[in-house]
Parts: C-alpha cells; sequence; structure tokens
C-alpha cells in the first residue's frame, strides 16, 4: 500500500472525506478534540496509525496557523510558557512510543483513550483540577497522550479551563496544538515517517469545510456544550467498542 490512495476504494475515500469535514468542524467549534474524534474513525477504514497522524497534523497545523494569523494577542502566552514545561517533555516520549511500539498497542491505546472520554461525556463526569500538583499530573499524562496520538486534548483542556481566561482559552489551545503538532512532525521528518502530504492536501477542502461551519456555530456549541459531548460521547463508546472488540478478539 504505498500508492497515494492506498488502494482505497470510492465509497472509502467518500467516508474518509466526510470524517475530516467532521474532524475540522470539532477542531473550529470546540477549540480541540479534532484527532480524539476523528481517528477512531480513521481506523475503522486503515488501522494504521502512523499513516492519519500526520495527515492529521499538516492540517491541525494548516489551520491553527489560519485562526491564530490576527489572535495572537488574545493568546495567554505566560500560562501557556508555564505550562509547556510540564506538557513538551512526556509528548516527546509519547512521540518515540508511537514510532517504536507495536501498532496493535497503538490502536488499543486509542480506542481505549477514546472510550474513556466518550464515558467521561455521556456520565457528564468532570474533569477539573483544584490543587497545583493535580494541574501538573494532568498536564503530564495529557501531553504523553498527545505526544502518543494527539488524543490527549481533554486532559490538558480541563487544567487550562481553570488557568486561562474564556476569552483567551481557544486561541491559547490552538498554539498549543500548533507546539505539539509541530514538535511530532519534526520527529517524524527526524526518523524518515512518511507525512502522505499528497493525501492531506487531498483532504484539505474537506477539513476546511467542517473548519468554517464549526467557526460559526462555535458559539453555539458552547451553549449547548453538555448534550453536545453526550451525543458524541454515546456515538464513540459504539465505535471504540467495536475497534476494541475487532482488535483483542
Amino acid at each position: 500500500m504505498n500508492n497515494l490512495f492506498l488502494d482505497f476504494n470510492t465509497t472509502q475515500l467518500i467516508l474518509i472525506g466526510l470524517i475530516f469535514i467532521w474532524t475540522g468542524f470539532v477542531r473550529s467549534g470546540l477549540g480541540f478534540g479534532g484527532a480524539a474524534l476523528g481517528l477512531p474513525l480513521m481506523l475503522f477504514i486503515y488501522d494504521q496509525p502512523i499513516f492519519w497522524l500526520p495527515v492529521i497534523g499538516l492540517h491541525l497545523l494548516f489551520f491553527s496557523a489560519l485562526t491564530l494569523r490576527t489572535r495572537l494577542h488574545d493568546v495567554d502566552w505566560s500560562y501557556l510558557k508555564k505550562s509547556s514545561l510540564f506538557i513538551v517533555p512526556p509528548a516527546l516520549i509519547g512521540v518515540f512510543g508511537l514510532i517504536t511500539l507495536p501498532n496493535q498497542w497503538l490502536v488499543i491505546f486509542i480506542y481505549s483513550a477514546t472510550l474513556f472520554y466518550a464515558l467521561v461525556w455521556v456520565f457528564n463526569i468532570v474533569i477539573h483540577s483544584n490543587q497545583e500538583w493535580s494541574d501538573r499530573l494532568l498536564l503530564l499524562f495529557g501531553g504523553y497522550v498527545a505526544g502518543m496520538s494527539l488524543t490527549g486534548a481533554p486532559l490538558m483542556v480541563a487544567v487550562f479551563m481553570r488557568n486561562v481566561t474564556f476569552e483567551r482559552l481557544r486561541n491559547t489551545l490552538f498554539v498549543l496544538w500548533f507546539v505539539l503538532v509541530g514538535i511530532k512532525m519534526s520527529t517524524f521528518i527526524a526518523f524518515d515517517v512518511k507525512l502522505n502530504w499528497q493525501f492531506s492536501l487531498m483532504l484539505l477542502p474537506a477539513a476546511a469545510i467542517g473548519h468554517l461551519v464549526g467557526l460559526k456555530l462555535h458559539d453555539a456549541i458552547l451553549k449547548n456544550n453538555q448534550l453536545f459531548k453526550q451525543v458524541v460521547g454515546g456515538m464513540l463508546i459504539v465505535i471504540s467498542g467495536l475497534g476494541l472488540w475487532s482488535v483483542l478478539l
């Protein structure tokens, strides 16, 4: 499977396009979670995280830069620098795990993390932190998960929501995602991992559609945040359950 389209048939390509519309929508609508809510779907079509993550990463770099080009003044740089000390080192460890661990382990890890988030959302369990030590623990683990699979956002968001004002939250998170993905992509290049940039470029219009819709509906999503997460969480429980079933059996 070294061809540009990886021998995907027409139906699969249509489904991939719809998934990337969805990831773009979630990323700009919530400010996080595009990879966490899209990657499990992608793995049903082709179960190689190392193929999808560079594609997602290139999109995230593009749309983060696009969103931030006139909003860098609305970023909490002080807290971003402080939190990066606990996020970046474990993220680097996670990236090396992504490159070296067996593919089956990665797939199980991704589906398990997604199932955890889905249960949290469905049962409206709030991940929060009231102590500095728990903040650091969530940032450390979130950084590792982000390095491994780009799905650590919900853990880190729980900390950022308490320490960054609402007006600056989304833009600050976009800078964080840009930095983390930049580290991941640089590591991929250093270890000769294929970036699949042609495939990523082909899917850019689909992601752009979702991105624009998400920007327009951002405020509406936040006003109905609990309902949105419960509905999506229910879907993810089914998807992650089926994914784990197929891998483990």
